[in-house]
């Protein structure tokens, strides 16, 4: 299957889309019961690849943990009013083996899921939780060795990130997974890559989870960088991504590997093979809602943007309709969707979804559709299909005062995007709480003698403009609070 230079990604949160369609459909659900109109509707909108969370199974350790945590059910509650013991599942990311949970399907769903999407031009990507696993994982029996020992006195000073477990052996102090700067996840067990043996399983479970997908999102990527590793636990180890990657790539050249990273080591990241990063400073910059920070974002080396991967929300942050107002969230969408790399899309923000729900939750509440954000995001996706976006030549525009003393022209980011055709595209947004004004500055030099219709193709708009004034003063822009436009660029006859 081909893929899109800039394709566009759909995560679903497999148990609770699953939770909605077994009460729809009558009967508990596995793979094989996802009906076909679901995924014809998912081709339809363009999508390439389509991200199942939480697939793999869990066991009852965490389970019993996810159920007990005071401060975790509290949580559940807000989301939840009317919770039952059943809603909570277990989190997707304690896991005990890469084989499918079994309430999802027998061993080869997967394998049969990942083909029916291939014949609708759709790939699948899974997760891999590289940094821990489940408390109750076989190798915490098997091979002890695998993980991050602790002494007494550690459990007895830091009992946030230590745990005593009886074992057949007779018992164990074994450390939480953690990240350095927070307390341990009291449901995992720290796996310990100075271990090479834990390096080469880790390898060959690669090896198996890639007979059954197209890619991989690697959760807290960073964490097993040595530097990051050696800082967390004072242990040294063997670069491990750069080598796993190579492997995975010897026997399935076109796999994809996808990291969660942050503390700007993406370009690292991308040095260490993997094929998209995640690009939370865009997020955070959008978030803030400063203007020359997210222009500035974009000044970034062009062999690093189209693997960034641009979102608004997914399983970890909150929701965008509740976060950002609705011209905010309209603005931001627009930038980070429209620019180059790999456009991230959760299940509920087309529809405007507002409350964010736990990874610990298999039922979400029911939420209202917001009708004007469902179709910006349906004129958006329609945007997404065309190949000049898909594939064609990005570049960040250069936006000038409209007059000495204007200072709105600040408030301005400006893309151009060219197929390899000659369409032409322009998107223009003022990413400010204020009416603000512009040129910009388009970068093709032969637009002179010519005439052309910008048309917009998110609001009824056009303009029909000279080629000449385009290339002396620029397009002059007046752009009301988080005011955009996405100019397609038509010569007239």
């Amino acid at each position: 299957m081909n893929q899109s230079l800039y394709p566009s990604l759909y995560q679903i949160n497999t148990r609770l889309w699953f939770n909605r369609l077994s009460r729809e459909l009558g009967h508990p659900m596995t793979l094989d019961d996802i009906p076909d109109k679901e995924l014809d509707r998912l081709a339809a909108l363009g999508f390439e690849w389509i991200y199942f969370l939480s697939v793999w199974q869990i066991g009852e350790a965490g389970r019993n943990i996810s159920r007990t945590k005071p401060e975790w059910l509290a949580e559940y509650r807000e989301v939840l009013p009317d919770l039952q013991v059943e809603d909570i599942c277990g989190s997707g990311f304690a896991i005990t083996g890469y084989t499918l949970n079994s309430k999802l399907g027998d061993s080869n769903a997967l394998g049969r899921l990942r083909d029916r999407l291939h014949q609708r031009g759709l790939k699948l990507i899974l997760d891999f939780v590289p940094n821990h696993t489940a408390l109750d994982h076989p190798w915490v029996e098997e091979h002890l060795d695998y993980y991050i020992a602790g002494t007494p006195s550690q459990l007895a000073q830091k009992p946030n990130n230590y745990i005593k477990l009886d074992l057949s052996g007779g018992s164990e102090i074994l450390a939480f997974g953690r990240d350095p700067y927070f307390d341990g996840w009291p449901d995992t067990l720290q796996l310990n890559y100075g271990n090479p043996s834990l390096q080469a399983a880790r390898i060959e479970e690669l090896l198996h989870i890639a007979q059954w997908c197209d890619g991989l999102r690697c959760d807290m990527a960073m964490l097993i960088l040595p530097d990051i590793f050696q800082k967390t636990w004072g242990i040294e180890m063997e670069p491990f991504w750069s080598k796993a990657i190579q492997k995975v790539h010897q026997q399935y050249p076109a796999f994809v590997f996808m990291a969660e990273v942050y503390w700007d080591m993406e370009w690292r990241l991308q040095q260490e093979g993997f094929d998209y990063t995640y690009d939370k400073r865009l997020y955070d910059h959008l978030r803030y809602g400063v203007p020359r920070p997210v222009r500035e974002h974009f000044w970034a080396n062009l062999d690093y943007q189209p693997k960034s991967v641009r979102f608004l929300e997914n399983h970890d942050e909150p929701r965008t309709a509740k976060t950002f107002a609705p011209d905010v969230h309209q603005a931001a969408a627009i930038i980070s969707f429209l620019c180059p790399g790999l456009r991230f899309l959760h299940q509920g923000q087309l529809e405007g979804w507002q409350t964010k729900v736990t990874v610990h939750l298999c039922r979400g509440p029911e939420e209202e559709t917001d009708p004007t954000l469902e179709t910006f995001y349906s004129q958006l996706l329609a945007c997404l299909r065309l190949d000049i976006f898909r594939n064609g030549t990005w570049q960040l525009l250069e936006c000038q005062p409209a007059w000495e003393t204007n200072w709105t022209w600040d408030c301005f980011i400006a893309f151009a995007w060219t197929a390899q055709n000659g369409q032409r595209a322009m998107v223009v947004v003022n990413y400010a709480a204020n009416q603000s004004q512009c040129y910009v500055k388009l970068p093709w030099s032969d637009l002179a003698g010519k005439r052309f219709e910008l048309k917009d193709l998110m609001n009824p708009v056009s303009y029909d403009v000279y080629g000449d004034n385009l290339l002396s003063t620029g397009f002059y822009l007046d752009l009301s609070a988080w005011g955009y436009h996405v100019f397609q660029i038509v010569e007239s006859i």
